[in-house]
């Protein structure tokens, strides 16, 4: 990839929620969005992935050549087991990764591969599965605060032909769904679509301070990020806006009452 060498025209950044693991194999609403928006933005060199379902001590980005698909799930069909994402990887994409993060050390990771969380959303980008993937891990050890500044040094990667990506959801409260609404989109509760709604403000407000301190925005928001790895793979996608960007949403509809699938397009 001596691509990565040569400076291109900036790539977009995506947050996307990816909900459940069946939007893999299912056609919907959503679905649709992800495809869509494969074909909007510049086909990427790369795609570096944060997503919410590796979660780690300290921070890796995955180095081999052939991740494997991780099927990181149960209790699911094995029609969904049985899919498997044949990207390629890039040592050489991760190794830059490591070396422009400051911030910390950062482990080339050999053994993890695709998680679903990435996955299950990048296949519908890119279904030849011809752009090769990596991912970032989530230090759970870590602050809001330090996530957000860490992905800031991510930034002169989108010059360099990389797609930037976030996986996660912005309101996801797998403990409160109503399973007998599965099928009901754009049904949440009056405290999921409060808290959803305060995020959207935030976000085209540019008031990213207030996200960051996610944890004193009121019951709402406790309800709606009851544990932190779902919200923060956000705050690395609005890290890297800058100045003249312009911050779209789309998919924005909540779903099985406490979760949102909103998702988040930065820059052209």
């Amino acid at each position: 990839m001596t691509e990565l060498l040569t400076i291109t025209a900036k790539m977009p950044v995506l947050f996307l929620g990816h909900g459940s693991p069946m939007n893999a194999i299912e056609e919907n609403e959503f679905v649709d969005g992800f495809r869509n928006m494969g074909k909007e933005i510049p086909k990427p060199i790369a795609v570096l992935c944060v997503s919410a379902h590796w979660e780690t001590k300290g921070t890796n980005v995955t180095a081999m050549k052939s991740p494997k698909t991780i099927h990181d799930f149960g209790g699911f069909p094995k029609e969904l087991h049985a899919v498997q994402y044949p990207a390629p990887g890039s040592p050489e994409l991760a190794k830059e990764t490591r070396n422009i993060i400051k911030k910390t050390n950062v482990t080339l990771n050999e053994s993890w591969g695709l998680d679903h969380g990435c996955w299950s959303v990048v296949k519908h980008l890119y279904p030849n599965a011809d752009v090769p993937v990596i991912q970032l891990s989530l230090d759970y050890s870590r602050d809001s605060q330090y996530h957000y500044d860490l992905a800031r040094e991510l930034a002169k990667l989108r010059h360099k032909g990389i797609l930037i990506i976030g996986s996660g959801n912005m309101v996801h409260n797998l403990r409160m769904i109503a399973w007998d609404r599965l099928n009901e989109t754009g049904f949440g509760y009056d405290w999921a679509i409060e808290a959803n709604e305060k995020m959207k403000q935030y976000i085209l407000g540019g008031d990213y301070k207030s996200l960051i301190n996610y944890k004193f925005q009121g019951s709402a928001f406790n309800l709606a990020i009851p544990t932190p790895e779902h919200f923060l793979p956000l705050l690395y996608a609005l890290a890297l806006k800058e100045e003249n960007d312009k911050v779209t949403l789309f998919n924005d509809k909540a779903v099985a009452g406490s979760l949102t699938m909103t998702s988040v397009k930065i820059g052209s």
